[in-house]
């Protein structure tokens, strides 16, 4: 029966393993808890910004917590400047509380304010906090950076598509840390603006989507760097909901490579739309 509702899915990633693609995906019933779709779902692939998923369940527990205040003052740093995604690096303001960096990272996964937030609590809090979840393949790895240097992490993060999209299931029942810290991180990754991936299929608009529309409601997180596309998300339709997860790790010689890549994730989101609604 999974198979069947999933047959675009399983062909579409067969096809790019062939050609040389790393390929892994992860699709489980949120309701029922069935596997619905595992392909390579134990690898470790580079994950790019899907780590800072982890920065904000950190950042959420300490609010929880009340290690530091929501309202409290970061303030951006030349340390942190990195272009790439994001619009604080584009804004006048210097300095913005902690709540309102994490919304900017769940939003357009924003660099700067990923340093900022990560020069707060520190990457050894980030990666000890991914163990106490039980993560053992996924973690994030450095800070983001313009370059890597030889002494640098080879990649911002890595993970398996199984662990992430049994951790995207676990913030959706509230079982992150705790309900108040798991609903916190869901209204920043709710903000979300990324839909160039799974979710090009799911017809939401990118810069308006908390509420329902036509029965479907999704929370997402995307990871794109050179060769590397990846997402994972809950998608909750009229009739169950999914979590998921996909990566695709590929040769980006030219952009027909990259479309293909492009237009097989929008296949998933196909799948998961018609088993959903």
């Amino acid at each position: 029966m999974a198979a069947e509702n999933f047959i675009g899915t399983f062909t579409g990633l067969g096809d790019l393993a062939y050609e040389g693609a790393r390929v892994s995906a992860s699709v489980v019933d949120l309701d029922s808890g069935r596997p619905l779709v595992a392909i390579d779902d134990r690898i470790v692939l580079p994950t790019a910004g899907i780590g800072k998923v982890l920065l904000l369940i950190e950042v959420s527990a300490r609010l929880t917590q009340r290690d530091f205040s929501g309202y409290g003052i970061l303030d951006k740093s030349h340390k942190d400047a990195v272009g790439g995604r994001g619009v604080w690096q584009h804004l006048q303001a210097p300095s913005l509380p902690v709540a309102d960096l994490a919304s900017l990272v769940g939003a357009t996964s924003d660099n700067v304010a990923t340093n900022a937030l990560l020069r707060e609590v520190g990457l050894p809090a980030v990666r000890r906090r991914a163990e106490s979840l039980g993560l053992s393949r996924t973690a994030m790895l450095d800070i983001v950076r313009a370059t890597r240097g030889p002494d640098d992490a080879p990649q911002l993060s890595v993970g398996s598509t199984a662990e992430l999209a049994g951790l995207f299931g676990a913030l959706a029942r509230g079982e992150v840390v705790d309900s108040l810290t798991s609903s916190r991180v869901l209204g920043w990754l709710s903000l979300g603006s990324d839909f160039s991936m799974v979710s090009s299929a799911f017809g939401l608009d990118p810069l308006a989507h908390r509420a329902t529309d036509h029965g479907i409601l999704l929370v997402n997180k995307t990871g794109l760097d050179e060769g590397v596309r990846a997402e994972v998300g809950v998608l909750r339709g009229p009739r169950t909901a999914v979590c998921y997860s996909v990566t695709i790790q590929f040769n980006d010689a030219n952009v027909w490579s990259r479309l293909r890549v492009l237009d097989t994730m929008r296949t998933i989101g196909f799948d998961l739309l018609e088993y959903v609604h």
